[in-house]
């Protein structure tokens, strides 16, 4: 295994190492010694999903130092999915193991631990904060939903954390060392409604200008108002635009390729009407305050001294632009640019002038109307296919298409990289 393909698999493994450990450190630590085995499974059970339950909301705080240092963003929303799921069952398991613990001694114990309104408040807060739960991670699978509301059920979750950390915290009745870890919980929770939904810790920019490089596609070009966000090509952010003279924003925070760093740390991002928002955003004008969280991802910051192949799918083109616009290539560099017609192909002009102006970069624009694309004939005109590593960006189906094909053709696992645009 290369020594880039063990780094890459110690990024995946931090989140899920660091969730266990602090769960069975909690359970370790809260394990009753006299008890019957139902109420140690209980009492475990219920410190087991805290646990997880903290970790889900750590890695939902959007933090662009916290998010690379566990293996960026998009990993960080898979992990926060996972880990939510998993405190729910454990704490799912919770008042059930208890309720059969008090069925030894009588129907009505048992009963009485299931029944909220036979107990004092601190219970009433558990069973409303896993309610609250249920429906916000039943929100979770619920992709199809539109954003907004998607969004408002999400928000669940947030009062269900507040709810369960609260219930706890009234449990506990004195400082305890598993204290520190509600603290944290409440701190990223804060930290997320505050710095990341309500934009405290955003960058303010301003719209100077609107360009169309595509049908149904803008590039807008920010400047920074203060304090400039340091981007590197391949990179996002998060972006909330507000309102103009004759435009008003979502003011909802939406990840968006930067598509070209500009002298004096200016901004364009391009943005293809995919929602609701970004179609909003077709309207956009200069004049326009934006505020950016960021940045984010490390699609590119990886590239190494052999061939490369890129691939783009659609508006996925736009982190080679901003590689491409930044310097000539040091590489031997293919890139396969897929778009449904030529009126979607964004930047195609000027791709194909730097393909006349790069020795080191050579371009296949193929236009696949509807239908899947057919790579075949296209990875036949790539020399050294099994020796380049592979960049894919563009829609989730087309990137489940197209890594385990380049598996078949040689290409090694490990060699493979791709961003998605599959999370809200």
């Amino acid at each position: 295994m290369s020594p880039h393909s063990i780094e890459r698999w110690q990024r995946r493994l931090t989140i899920p190492a660091i969730a266990v450990a602090s769960s069975l450190l909690l359970a370790w630590w809260a394990f009753p010694v006299g008890v019957q085995p139902w109420r140690s499974i209980g009492i475990v059970s219920a410190w087991t999903g805290t646990g997880m339950l903290t970790i889900a909301t750590v890695l939902m705080v959007r933090e662009p130092h916290l998010t690379g240092a566990l293996g960026g963003l998009e990993l960080c929303y898979r992990w926060h999915h996972r880990a939510g799921v998993l405190a729910y069952l454990a704490l799912l398991v919770h008042p059930l193991a208890l309720a059969i613990d008090g069925w030894k001694e009588s129907p009505r114990v048992a009963w009485q631990s299931l029944a909220p309104w036979l107990q004092a408040w601190p219970v009433w807060l558990g069973w409303c904060a896993l309610a609250l739960l249920m429906i916000g991670l039943t929100a979770t699978f619920a992709s199809q939903l539109p954003y907004r509301r998607w969004r408002g059920l999400h928000a669940l979750l947030g009062v269900g954390v507040l709810l369960a950390f609260s219930h706890v915290g009234a449990l506990l009745g004195e400082p305890a060392p598993s204290l520190g870890i509600l603290i944290l919980g409440m701190f990223a929770l804060a930290w997320r409604i505050m710095g990341s939904d309500l934009g405290l810790a955003a960058a303010p920019y301003r719209v100077t200008a609107v360009t169309n490089p595509a049908a149904g596609t803008i590039e807008a070009a920010v400047s920074p108002c203060a304090a400039a966000l340091a981007v590197a090509p391949g990179q996002f952010v998060l972006a909330a635009f507000g309102h103009g003279k004759h435009f008003r924003g979502c003011g909802e925070y939406h990840p968006f390729t930067v598509s070209r760093i500009e002298a004096e740390h200016r901004l364009r991002l391009t943005i293809k009407a995919l929602g609701r928002c970004s179609q909003n955003l077709q309207a956009l004008e200069p004049g326009v305050l934006v505020h950016l969280q960021g940045p984010f991802g490390s699609f590119l910051a990886d590239t190494a001294d052999g061939p490369e192949l890129w691939i783009a799918g659609g508006i996925g083109i736009t982190p080679f632009m901003a590689s491409l616009r930044a310097q000539p290539r040091m590489q031997p560099t293919t890139l396969i640019y897929l778009y449904r017609s030529a009126g979607d192909a964004a930047f195609l002009d000027e791709l194909a002038m730097l393909a006349e102006i790069d020795s080191n970069f050579d371009l296949i624009a193929q236009a696949t109307g509807n239908h899947p694309p057919n790579v075949e004939p296209l990875m036949a005109k790539v020399t050294r296919l099994t020796e380049r590593r592979v960049y894919l960006c563009g829609p989730p189906a087309m990137v489940d298409t197209l890594v385990p094909r380049l598996v078949e053709l040689g290409v090694s696992p490990g060699s493979i990289h791709y961003e998605r645009f599959d999370f809200r």
